[in-house]
């Protein structure tokens, strides 16, 4: 038992803490308000508190709880709206109402819901970590029920029925198993091996799907300045996602960007299952108005929940908004703590903090017997002062993430959405997913989607020129390449995220749209070349039938696309 000596906003010290360790969680005052340990010299312990200080005073208590700051994992995560320490936010406004009181203290999973669990394994076999027991059917999702890390050995008893999340299911050489087990969210869940990046993580948004894929257990970053679309950016990738399971980190965002999320998430359709997309997403939400402990621990929260799924052998998702205030929570702590600032104020330990949360993401082989392949995938939006992306979270997130997806505010004034920047933005998993993208695509995919950025930085050449003498006194070709560059940006990277038909575009229909627009291209071009007239070319009215394209349903775009290629071949030539 320690005791407070001095309070500093989220941070105090304690004095008597001798026996104490490094993320030992404690327990401080009347109100035994939650905090971590995060500096120890002799008996003085430096902690973070989770929630408000206010009232605390010299002399308080201070009790030791021995474990670090951990989560729960087990039934009932599904559907859930969490805060940055894993308290379910409905249990907390049934308790307390609709504002968070001071040292609530509610558990993570329900303790009293029983769950059907099934039991595949059976008495007698040899088990270790990462083996399934049994099933729970949580929603449209099979939870499988896992042996803990460091469990192994024969099964001593183990029988199908209807537990609580704290109920005996199994006995593994004279270990009791649960459904619910718990894990130390700064320590990464354990795997057999990394392996190879093999297939995209597919959004449906066609800049990112064709332009700059990200792979399946890959990290991406999203900087862009207020009101660029980082989060409507981010909503789509959660509800468009190629992933089994998606994790929703709102990370000292804005409270009515955060209530925007909480309240349209539930009303959502999955657009695989029909069913609500809630049913296999997990929400953290973590406002700015909220201890600034508490948003530093939410990242942490999060991915441990998303490697928790991926053990199960889920593709997961993990969206986090915005990295930027994280690490402006540990700036803070950090100057509380007197460290010496780094660049801007931050800590000099933030590239090493960023790198560990995104190393987590990764395409692996769990741990078990079978040696399935799954996937966490991690996309971080990071929000620089006034879309300056030289500033150190920026910086060192490029330095970790394969994927830059730059917003442009410029583009966002223009309605030009998603405002992803298309000649600043690159993905380096490219080279990796061309194998992909021929088998399963076209053969001529990656060549067409080289040609039209060959064109698009063509017409960024040609502005300069443009903005001297005007288009006008440009050749023709030239000019030819304005008017096709501008069907790319309008009619095939523009997207309408509230459309019913444009907010999802399959990688098919991708390819038709390209292949359609480019062939449009080299059409006009020899069009020209055998003296066609430029302006026949650009009156054409497959131009117009080009740019509905986006609003035609999957089942219909094959056939729309083959009768303006049809008609393209008809007009150009003389």
């Amino acid at each position: 038992m320690g005791m407070l000596a001095k309070i500093s906003g989220p941070l105090i010290v304690g004095k008597g803490m001798k026996g104490s360790q490094i993320n030992e969680i404690v327990r401080i005052g009347k109100d035994r308000l939650m905090g971590e340990i995060i500096a120890l010299k002799e008996d003085t312990a430096s902690i973070q508190v989770y929630e408000d200080t206010s009232g605390l005073k010299p002399g308080d208590a201070i009790e030791s709880t021995g474990s670090p700051l951990e989560v729960e994992l087990g039934p009932g995560l599904l559907k859930s709206v969490f805060d940055g320490i894993q308290r379910p936010l409905d249990v907390i406004r049934e308790k307390s109402g609709i504002f968070i009181e001071r040292g609530v203290d509610v558990p993570s999973l329900d303790r009293k819901k029983k769950w059907e669990f099934v039991a595949t394994a059976k008495k007698g076999d040899s088990v270790k970590a990462g083996d399934v027991l049994g099933t729970v059917q949580e929603t449209n999702i099979v939870h499988k029920i896992l042996v803990p890390n460091g469990v192994s050995g024969k099964i001593e008893s183990i029988s199908s029925g209807k537990y609580t999340v704290i109920d005996e299911v199994a006995v593994i050489s004279g270990k009791k198993v649960t459904l619910m087990q718990k894990w130390p969210v700064r320590k990464a869940r354990p795997f057999k091996e990394k392996k190879p990046f093999e297939k995209p993580l597919l959004s449906g948004m066609r800049i990112l799907d064709t332009m700059f894929p990200i792979a399946e257990g890959g990290a991406a970053a999203i900087p862009g300045p207020f009101g660029s679309g980082k989060t409507v950016t981010q909503q789509s990738l959660a509800k468009y996602a190629s992933a089994d399971i998606i994790v929703y980190i709102g990370c000292g965002e804005r409270g009515n960007e955060m209530t925007e999320v909480l309240t349209q998430f539930p009303e959502l359709e999955d657009p695989r299952t029909k069913k609500p997309l809630m049913e296999r997403t997990v929400l953290i939400a973590n406002t700015s108005n909220m201890p600034v402990a508490a948003r530093e621990a939410s990242v942490y929260t999060g991915i441990t929940i998303a490697e928790y799924f991926r053990d199960m052998g889920y593709n997961v998702a993990l969206m986090a908004d915005s990295t930027s205030r994280w690490a402006e929570a540990m700036r803070e702590i950090s100057g509380r703590l007197e460290e010496m600032p780094g660049e801007e104020g931050y800590p000099a330990y933030l590239g090493r903090k960023l790198a560990e949360f995104y190393e987590r993401a990764g395409r692996v082989v769990v741990q078990g017997t079978k040696d399935n392949i799954a996937s966490v995938s991690v996309i971080g939006a990071v929000s620089p002062a006034g879309g300056d992306i030289s500033e150190p979270v920026s910086q060192g997130t490029l330095r970790i993430t394969k994927v830059f997806w730059a917003l442009d505010a410029a583009l966002a004034r223009r309605r030009h959405y998603p405002a992803i920047n298309w000649l600043r933005s690159y993905s380096l998993y490219q080279d990796e997913l061309n194998a992909w993208f021929d088998a399963n695509v076209s053969p001529d995919f990656m060549q067409m989607r080289s040609k039209a950025m060959n064109l698009l930085q063509k017409e960024a050449e040609l502005q300069n020129i443009v903005q001297l003498i005007g288009p006008d006194a440009l050749p023709e070709k030239e000019r030819l390449v304005l008017e096709v560059t501008k069907m790319l940006r309008e009619d095939f990277l523009q997207q309408n995220a509230y459309d019913e038909v444009d907010a999802y575009c399959s990688l098919k229909k991708q390819q038709l749209m390209l292949s359609t627009i480019l062939h449009f291209y080299d059409k006009a071009l020899s069009g020209l070349e055998q003296e066609v007239a430029f302006e026949k070319i650009t009156s054409s009215k497959e131009k117009d039938r080009i740019a509905r394209l986006k609003r035609v349903p999957d089942k219909d775009v094959e056939k729309e696309c083959k009768e303006i290629v049809k008609n393209i071949d008809s007009s150009f030539s003389r």
